[in-house]
């Protein structure tokens, strides 16, 4: 699905909070306070210049962004409350980037945050059918039905689906782990930061055969944020060239008729992830050869095989040979999930896929030092939801030249940070909210306790 607007939308900041365990030590408000917080400084803003505010998550009450968003200024603008299950954060994207290709609003900013409950995903819903229930009514008429977590049979089926069709084995799906595992030592916001062997992989917990409890994605809690202008906004803002990251092509699909084809892959959207890929490849002008550095939704290390395949960054059937060459990390052919993916970075639905933008931006600008991908002028991020919908987001710098590496000293010295926000994760100060809050709108009850919240984590 080709975008009908032809104005230039730029990602020029971003924020995120850490990933966390879901214990209930930190509540949305805060989080998604100090995500915005950071976007906006890194964006040299302030939010009277904010025209739109879109909150992405799936679980809470409705009007939960403008919880968030008054802490900022009460300035009437409009805020869009959006769940799209494990898609939410990307489409949160899509909608801002769709509201600036046509004219509509030239800043918005887009703030994903999710509190969860420990354990495996579940329905709050007990009184009406589920938007799963047709899918989970053909996962038993094809596979059967267990105990395990529901997602994890789905995925896990895809696996055994892959297996079946283009010889996998359980060592490719577990080998997709331990480099998630390792490239997540370097990222200062994952909630695990934990290398393990091969053999400690395969031989953790089975929760679904062929996935093993380090092959699967934690419930997490934590806030990505984002901050999108126009090419007006960006000419009026020349400071901001240098780390302006263009959206060059970006899809939203929702699920085909191949849905209920019988196939597990496709019952986890892998034509529409296919489909997604294709759409905003063409937008951007590249194809997947172009592609060095991605973050990809590897909920499930079964579900990083097939989208290998779904994107086009392997030949078809041949994903699990590419993983065998090592061409999904460093010296490879492209580096998959240098953040360490939703299986170590860990899984706050509504935040996920901002984190991915997050990892993205700072790629192509050279601020991710510790975990760089080299020569990259194109990124590719992928963030899919079952019920379904799958966003297909391609990024290149504003002038389309390839990244290089910056120092933190030469990062401090062009931004609003007093350190290098991809390779150290910090709260915010009063300090840092009081230069890019409102100076006309400012609400101080607005806060609830978020600052004395905040002091405290300080």
């Amino acid at each position: 699905m080709t975008s009908k607007g032809f104005i230039p939308a730029y990602v020029v900041g971003v924020g995120l909070t850490k990933f966390i365990k879901p214990r209930g030590e930190r509540d949305y408000p805060e989080m998604g306070y100090e995500a915005g917080i950071k976007a906006m400084l890194d964006a040299k803003i302030n939010y009277d210049e904010v025209e739109t505010g879109v909150a992405c998550y799936c679980y809470g009450d409705t009007t939960s962004g403008q919880r968030i968003f008054y802490q900022f200024g009460m300035t009437g603008i409009p805020i869009y409350n959006t769940n799209n299950a494990c898609a939410t954060g990307s489409t949160g994207l899509h909608l801002a980037r769709t509201l600036v290709k046509n004219g509509v609003v030239d800043c918005a900013l887009v703030i994903g945050f999710e509190k969860m409950q420990p354990g495996s995903i579940k329905s709050v819903w007990s009184d009406r059918p589920s938007p799963m229930g047709l899918s989970v009514r053909m996962m038993a008429d094809t596979r059967g039905i267990t105990s395990s977590p529901p997602n994890a049979q789905f995925f896990g089926n895809a696996g055994r689906e892959y297996m079946e069709k283009y010889g996998a084995t359980e060592d490719d799906f577990a080998e997709i782990a331990r480099i998630s595992h390792e490239h997540s030592q370097r990222n200062p916001y994952a909630q695990f930061r934990q290398k393990y062997t091969l053999d400690e992989i395969k031989k953790s917990p089975v929760i679904y055969a062929p996935l093993t409890k380090l092959q699967c994605s934690p419930t997490s809690d934590g806030a990505g944020a984002a901050v999108i202008v126009s090419q007006k906004f960006l000419d009026s803002h020349p400071e901001l060239k240098d780390q302006a990251i263009l959206i060059a092509g970006q899809a939203l699909m929702t699920d085909l008729p191949k849905l209920y084809s019988r196939s597990a892959m496709d019952l986890v959207g892998f034509d529409m992830t296919a489909q997604a890929a294709k759409a905003a490849m063409n937008e951007a002008g590249v194809s997947p050869k172009d592609i060095k550095v991605c973050e990809m939704h590897d909920c499930f290390s079964a579900n990083e095989l097939i989208t290998l395949d779904g994107l086009g960054l392997s030949e078809p059937g041949k994903a699990h040979e590419m993983v065998r060459r090592g061409d999904i990390t460093y010296g490879g052919k492209v580096v998959i999930n240098p953040s360490g993916g939703l299986i170590s970075k860990g899984h706050p639905l509504g935040a996920t896929g901002l984190a991915q933008c997050a990892e993205l931006v700072w790629q192509l600008r050279g601020w991710a030092n510790n975990r760089f991908v080299p020569d990259a002028s194109v990124a590719l991020q992928h963030n899919l939801g079952l019920g379904g919908a799958a966003v297909v987001t391609v990024y290149k710098k504003a002038d389309g030249s390839k990244n290089r590496i910056l120092s933190d000293e030469q990062i401090k010295k062009s931004s609003l940070f007093e350190y290098n926000p991809a390779v150290e994760a910090r709260y915010v100060t009063e300090a840092d909210a009081d230069k890019v809050r409102s100076k006309n709108n400012r609400n101080e009850y607005a806060l609830g306790d978020t600052l004395e919240k905040l002091s405290a984590r300080l």
